[in-house]
């Protein structure tokens, strides 16, 4: 048995061994000479998805391939964002989204439905071209956007192979402004919740429901010139004072610039900065999705149960998915 553990070291593996291929050879016996076999990307997963009796994979020490060709990107199956998203940006390219840590496998994030937030931003998933998988046959298969099956492929939950490579859309690179603003009232969330999360491409409501009245914050990540203030003050919310962490009282040093501070796109998007450890680590997330129609009437309900729920909590993150038709996705 290993001991190894997940990110928020909730879970142990029950696995007999873990293999860390160097080369694709490497991989290759791996995979062949296993019976049951899972991959570990970042290990940013609070169950036992990724669990297996037999062996687990982690390809964090194969080749780290980025390939920029025009208006894609292919990448290897270890790679993380943080390490896609500054070659991108030599080359003048950019992914349309990202999610709150840059820390995680690109391959990982994919396979699970990961997403950012955005009204019009789909989910990590969408952005995919083409997928190779490593079969336990041994044979290397690739999916590409339009063959038939391949909206089983991009969110997969691990279930098809080991992913040893990715082609993802990129497009211009471009320029986000980050903005925190404090105490917005739920009463005013909810009477006009489509407004609130248009106030920029990527937006965040944080609350830890420990006031009935007033969410904690909302962040508004934003490609164009300022938000709409006026709007912004009739929520009730006022400009933050300084730098905010998600959660509360906890320091704001591992967060990107806030404040209007306008920087690339791969240092806004993501709540967290790549060099330090997001949030507080050992924390357990859970996470719901619900029709855009029944969202504010989703948010009041669980808002009845404030009480009973803000104990038990760091912090709840309320953002926007688009939709998109991927089999398994739940966008």
């Amino acid at each position: 048995m290993t001991d190894e553990r997940n990110w928020a070291e909730n879970l142990t593996y029950s696995a007999r061994r873990l293999v860390r291929p160097r080369t694709p050879d490497e991989l290759r016996d791996a995979v062949s000479g296993s019976e049951q076999i899972r991959v570990l990307g970042s290990r940013h997963c609070f169950n036992d998805i990724a669990d297996t009796t037999g062996t687990l994979i982690s390809l964090a020490d194969m080749p780290r391939e980025i390939e920029v060709a025009g208006d894609t990107v292919r990448i290897s199956g270890g790679v993380r964002y943080g390490d896609v998203a500054p070659e991108l940006e030599k080359s003048g390219r950019a992914l349309s989204n990202l999610a709150s840590l840059p820390h995680i496998s690109v391959a990982g994030a994919i396979a699970t439905g990961t997403h950012g937030s955005g009204d019009r931003l789909g989910s990590l998933a969408t952005a995919v071209r083409s997928v190779t998988l490593l079969t336990t046959s041994g044979e290397d298969k690739t999916i590409s956007r339009g063959d038939d099956e391949f909206g089983g492929v991009p969110v997969h939950l691990g279930a098809l192979g080991v992913v040893t490579s990715l082609v993802l859309d990129t497009e211009p690179t471009y320029r986000v402004a980050q903005y925190a603003y404090d105490g917005p009232r739920w009463e005013a969330i909810l009477a006009d919740y489509d407004a609130v999360t248009a106030l920029g491409d990527s937006v965040s409501i944080f609350t830890t429901w420990t006031d009935s009245e007033r969410a904690d914050q909302i962040w508004v990540k934003t490609r164009a010139e300022g938000v709409n203030e006026r709007f912004v003050a009739d929520l009730g919310a006022r400009p933050a004072d300084g730098p905010r962490h998600p959660i509360r009282g906890v320091d704001a040093a591992a967060c990107n610039p806030q404040q209007g501070l306008v920087g690339p796109w791969f240092e806004r998007l993501p709540h967290f900065r790549m060099d330090f450890t997001p949030s507080v680590g050992a924390e357990l997330q859970s996470e719901f999705l619900v029709d855009r129609a029944h969202a504010p009437a989703a948010i009041d309900a669980v808002r009845q149960h404030a009480g009973r729920i803000a104990p038990l909590l760091h912090v709840c993150e309320i953002r926007s998915v688009a939709a998109d038709d991927l089999w398994l996705s739940p966008s």
